[in-house]
C-alpha cells in the first residue's frame, strides 16, 4: 500500500464562503444520522476543485461537501488512477458484451427522454420516495462550479443509461449514473465505470474519483472491485491493489 497525504481547503477559504454543519437523514439509508459539512459557491476555479476532490469533497449542484457524520465512517471516498488501473477478466467481458453499444459524449442536457428513464430507474431503486428526475438535474447535476458532461449509452438507439461526469484541471469526478431496469443484467455501470477511465485518460486527467464507497451498502460497495483503486482514510490516500 502506498498514501499520499492532503490538506483540508475548506479551511483555507472559509472566510469567503463559510461552511455549515447540516444534519440530515442519511442518504444511503443507513439507520443513523448523516451531517454534510458544506459550503455553496458560485464559482470555483478548476484547480481549487481538484483540491476539494483530493481531499474527499463532492458535488451537489453549487454546494461543495463532505460527510462528517458523528459515530459513522461509512463513507470512505475512493478514487482511480487513469494509468494504474488494470480491469479484472470480467471486467473485460462486460466491456465486450457491450460492444453494441452505441456511445455519446456531450453537455449536459435536460430531454424528455432522460427524465423519464431518470423517473424509471429511481422507482426502481428507491420505491416509495418523493424522489423527482428533474428536481435531480435541477438541484444536482446542473452547476456553474465546473464543466459537466454527459455520456448517453444506446442500444439499437433506445437510451438505456447515462452518466453524468464533472471535468477538472486533473481529474474526472463520476457525479451520477442511472440506467434502465430493464437491461440490469448488462452491468451497465461496471460497463461506465470501465468506459470513463477511457475517457479520463483520453482527457489526460490523473485520477477518475467515484464517490463514496460504502461496505454496507450494495448499490456503492461494488467500486472496490475496480482495482487497484485508492481510498482516503484519516487524511491519507491509500492505494489498495
Amino acid at each position: 500500500m502506498t498514501s499520499v497525504t492532503f490538506r483540508d481547503p475548506s479551511r483555507f477559504i472559509a472566510n469567503l464562503s463559510p461552511f455549515v454543519e447540516t444534519p440530515a437523514e442519511c442518504p444511503y439509508g443507513l439507520d443513523r444520522m448523516a451531517v454534510y459539512h458544506q459550503a455553496g459557491f458560485s464559482f470555483l476555479p478548476p484547480a481549487l476543485l481538484d483540491e476539494f476532490l483530493a481531499a474527499g469533497y463532492r458535488r451537489n449542484g453549487n454546494t461543495i461537501y463532505a460527510m462528517r457524520c458523528p459515530h459513522c465512517t461509512a463513507c470512505v471516498p475512493i478514487r482511480l488512477g487513469t494509468e494504474t488501473f488494470r480491469p479484472s477478466r470480467n471486467m473485460r467481458r462486460v466491456r465486450q458484451r457491450s460492444q453494441d453499444l452505441d456511445i455519446g459524449v456531450g453537455p449536459l442536457e435536460v430531454t424528455p427522454e432522460k427524465l423519464q428513464l431518470l423517473d424509471r430507474f429511481l422507482n426502481s431503486r428507491y420505491p416509495g420516495r418523493a424522489s423527482r428526475a428533474r428536481d435531480y438535474y435541477s438541484g444536482f447535476f446542473i452547476n456553474s462550479l465546473a464543466p459537466t458532461m454527459e455520456i448517453s449509452f444506446r442500444l439499437s438507439g433506445r437510451l438505456v443509461g447515462v452518466s453524468i461526469v464533472d471535468l477538472t484541471e486533473r481529474s474526472l469526478s463520476a457525479v451520477y449514473f442511472y440506467f434502465d431496469p430493464a437491461f440490469e443484467k448488462r452491468s451497465l455501470g461496471t460497463f461506465n465505470i470501465f468506459f470513463l477511465t477511457e475517457l479520463a485518460r483520453r482527457e489526460h486527467c490523473e485520477y477518475l474519483y467515484l464517490g463514496y464507497w460504502i461496505e454496507p451498502v450494495a448499490a456503492m460497495a461494488y467500486k472496490a472491485r475496480f482495482r487497484p483503486h485508492s481510498l482516503l482514510i484519516n487524511g491519507d490516500w491509500v492505494q489498495v491493489d
